[in-house]
């Protein structure tokens, strides 16, 4: 059987929008449209914290600045609602360039707990999983003059960005960085972690990367349960397709 007709459910798992995230290029109005016409079931908007790109001013107060960091999310929420794309919230969090996709957290539960500005790696891990969230280390090979090295955490998360469609996207001279998804793979494989693909996708110049699954996800609580259980899912990155191992299927 064909694999978009096993697991026609798609969704963008790392997708940010220029109301959070410094290097983004479209709003979230603008990004929820493309991925509609695209064909996605539905997308996480995991704009930068300010541990990492934010375009959000660190010195405003923290309810402040939860409420202007959520804007692109809340613009790409009610788009979706729109034209009906389920539009989730998530966050991609950072650590002197290494950084983590949040899942099964909330404006409101930000807004509970000012203590995520300081919280280390693993205090970060134990404030998302009490509120029953799920942390994925975010390509976690890649090596660009923003991460000044390679940091593992495999006990400070649930799982990995195994693929990224970013790293298919932009080959350099020389260079494939189809590499750190090569590693990711073999390093969930080995510590036996759940696998998750995004694109990593910072304007409507989509590269069609992400997670399907069998069935309609119903909330980010459903996506959380779904990675925590390993459920049935495949994973692609645009051109190549993945099964939830990391082995390539088509």
């Amino acid at each position: 059987m064909n694999i978009q007709e096993a697991y026609p459910y798609l969704y963008e798992t790392h997708l940010h929008t220029r109301q959070g995230s410094a290097c983004a290029k479209n709003s979230g109005a603008q990004m929820a449209r493309a991925c509609k016409e695209y064909g996605y079931t539905g997308i996480f908007v995991t704009d930068h914290n300010w541990g990492g790109n934010t375009a959000v001013d660190r010195d405003l107060p923290w309810e402040t600045w939860v409420d202007r960091y959520c804007m692109g999310f809340e613009e790409a929420e009610a788009e979706g609602k729109r034209i009906g794309l389920d539009v989730f919230f998530g966050c991609e969090s950072g650590y002197d360039g290494t950084e983590f996709l949040l899942y099964g957290i909330d404006k409101a539960w930000m807004k509970n707990h000012p203590q995520l500005w300081t919280a280390t790696v693993e205090e970060q891990y134990a404030l998302v999983h009490e509120a029953g969230g799920l942390v994925m280390q975010a390509h976690p090979f890649r090596e660009e003059a923003y991460i000044p090295m390679v940091r593992l955490y495999p006990d400070c998360v649930d799982g990995v960005e195994a693929v990224n469609a970013a790293h298919h996207l932009y080959p350099e001279m020389g260079r494939d960085k189809r590499a750190f998804d090569v590693s990711a793979i073999a390093y969930a494989k080995e510590k036996g972690l759940p696998m998750s693909a995004g694109s990593d996708i910072h304007s409507t110049s989509l590269f069609g990367g992400g997670t399907a699954f069998r069935r309609k996800l119903q909330s980010p609580a459903d996506y959380v349960q779904a990675i925590a259980c390993d459920e049935d899912r495949v994973m692609t990155d645009g051109r190549v397709w993945y099964d939830k191992k990391g082995n390539v299927i088509g």
